[in-house]
């Protein structure tokens, strides 16, 4: 049985700190439930907090492209909570279904030359390495 989300209300002060800043943050209400199931180890919470702040503030790249990004590995890596939490993030910041679609176009035909480069076990050609 898995555990159950930590709501402010019955949270530690160190988490409650880190939902305040999230909420702060993100002009939210709320924390969504990502945050409160990883609110159960409190250094994660805070450290995982902290390092999404960094990366995903806006810098070479651009917020809407690193969301992106974000929902690209996600769709990858198969977690449906981060595709649905980024894809709205990035919906946020102005991405349209026709990038949403060229996006999982790409992310679909990424996954399937990488899967036959490494079925194929092709050699690197000299000139990339």
């Amino acid at each position: 049985m898995p555990l159950p989300p930590i709501d402010q209300a019955d949270a530690a002060p160190e988490v409650r700190a880190v939902y305040d800043d999230i909420k702060a943050t993100r002009s939210v209400p709320d924390v969504n439930n990502f945050w409160k199931m990883i609110a159960h180890h409190p250094p994660t919470l805070a450290r995982t907090w902290d390092s999404l702040k960094e990366v995903m503030a806006p810098g070479a790249l651009d917020p809407l492209v690193k969301e992106m990004i974000f929902v690209a590995v996600s769709v990858t890596n198969n977690c449906q909570y981060c595709i649905r939490s980024h894809e709205a993030a990035a919906r946020r910041l102005g991405m349209t279904d026709a990038q949403f679609g060229e996006l999982m176009a790409v992310v679909g035909m990424a996954n399937e030359t990488n899967r036959l480069a490494v079925g194929y076990q092709v050699e690197l050609d000299e000139r990339l390495k």
